[in-house]
């Protein structure tokens, strides 16, 4: 059977002595006798006795932890950024609590106000993609609390923001898909009030306007997962003068696309080729394997960790930083 967690009463009710000399032993004060400290510390380790860091925290207004808001743990992008997070948080000495708000703007408002009744150090966010109210985001920084965006951001709150280079990245895509012969791109992407759909809508339109391909609004669809994918891709193969190429704002979409495309008996890549977007492992499981742009997720957590440890140790003050954080091609099966 599993041992209560013991208090200091606990400790000095076992000893005969006061709450406050336990305290005072256990922080080695000098007017404490040895004798007595040996007792508390013997009796401490032997039921292993944990402070209450929580309790602690709230009576010194501050504490080393930092909040972290995702909306999704289990998609490999959102795992590499916690991992980069951590390490940086941990070099410094800081706990990391994370949220999951599952794309939920209730549930992110609720992540937000715990964070904030938790009174942690300061909070890293990364909208759902169904935010589009920011007062909870606000009310973080009113209540003291320093804020970094990472991936996607508010635009609309001042703070610092860590972002891949979407446009970029999206561009160099769609580009690619061109150069090797795809003239009739479709892209499919996240809701457009998102910062990452405009980036990546605005680098995927641009590169067809250089090479001077018309942008067809049936071929741009809201479209983020694979089960959607699945869903919408025959409806867009079934168009008159369907697409030869597919770009996609992640690489669970593509996935969903290259499923699809298998069921219609298209060639992948000679008939459809198909770019993603992230470089997780799902690209590498797929068969053919995704070209897909990488976005260096564990890079732009620690990134985002680095700004907001710098915020909380008073390093920065009074300016804010946009870091981009840059993005390269991955050339794989899907595509010529």
């Amino acid at each position: 059977m599993k041992k209560p967690q013991i208090t200091i009463k606990d400790i000095g009710r076992a000893l005969n002595i006061s709450p406050s000399t336990v305290s005072r032993a256990l922080k080695n004060h000098p007017d404490i006798s040895q004798s007595t400290k040996d007792a508390v510390n013997k009796y401490a380790k032997e039921f292993n006795y944990k402070p209450n860091t929580l309790a602690l925290s709230l009576r010194m207004s501050k504490n080393n932890t930092i909040g972290v808001i995702v909306p999704e743990i289990v998609h490999y992008f959102f795992s590499s950024i916690l991992s980069g997070i951590e390490q940086i948080a941990n070099e410094q000495g800081f706990n990391v609590i994370i949220c999951q708000s599952s794309e939920n703007y209730e549930k992110e408002v609720r992540n937000a106000e715990a964070l904030i009744a938790t009174r942690v150090s300061g909070v890293l966010a990364c909208l759902s993609k169904n935010t589009t109210n920011y007062d909870h985001f606000q009310e973080i920084i009113d209540s003291d609390i320093p804020l970094v965006f990472f991936d996607r951001i508010c635009i609309g709150i001042n703070t610092d923001r860590v972002v891949v280079d979407d446009y970029a990245g999206a561009y160099a895509a769609v580009e690619y898909l061109i150069q090797t012969g795809c003239k009739r791109i479709a892209f499919y992407s996240s809701p457009f009030h998102l910062e990452i759909s405009k980036n990546r809508k605005n680098g995927y339109m641009d590169a067809l306007r250089k090479y001077n391909l018309p942008v067809d609004d049936l071929l741009i669809r809201v479209c983020d997962t694979r089960e959607e994918a699945i869903i919408i891709t025959p409806e867009i193969l079934d168009l008159p003068n369907r697409p030869d190429g597919f770009f996609a704002i992640n690489d669970h979409c593509a996935a969903g696309i290259l499923y699809a495309v298998k069921l219609a008996k298209l060639r992948i890549p000679q008939d459809v080729a198909i770019f993603g977007f992230s470089d997780g492992e799902l690209a590498k499981a797929c068969d053919p394997m995704l070209s897909t742009v990488e976005q260096h997720g564990y890079e732009m957590g620690k990134n985002a960790a680095g700004l907001l440890l710098s915020k909380i140790n008073g390093e920065t003050q009074g300016q804010y930083t946009n870091k981009i954080v840059k993005t390269n091609l991955i050339i794989r099966g899907t595509t010529r």
